[in-house]
């Protein structure tokens, strides 16, 4: 009798490299879209990967509290310091909302 197998049949090496996996490693998939004429890179991030952050959605104005899932999202010229997180439904919408986001009057601006 042979000893049972721990993988599932067909496992093994699938031709990515480490850099090809890297999106993986923050608990989500990574993407590019097109929005104003100018290419994004588009980051889902699983709530998991999120413990102990909040975040300030620039589609609502409005915290992404700790543990949610989220996107992270930068254009593709830019740096790390351009990235930004969005609820899922507010990058969804963002082509349907106004350019202006309106605050109450003892917002904080962030």
């Amino acid at each position: 009798m042979s000893p049972r197998r721990n993988r599932a049949k067909g496992a093994g090496f699938s031709g990515q490299s480490a850099e090809d996996d890297r999106s993986g490693r923050y608990g989500g998939w990574q993407s590019t879209e097109s929005w104003h004429d100018e290419e994004w890179n588009v980051r889902h991030v699983a709530g998991a990967s999120a413990q102990g952050k909040e975040y300030r959605c620039p589609g609502c104005d409005q915290l992404i509290p700790d543990g949610v899932p989220h996107v992270v999202a930068w254009p593709e010229h830019a740096g790390v310091d351009d990235r930004r997180h969005w609820h899922k439904a507010c990058w969804n919408a963002k082509d349907r909302r106004t350019t202006r986001v309106q605050r109450s009057r003892n917002a904080p601006r962030f």
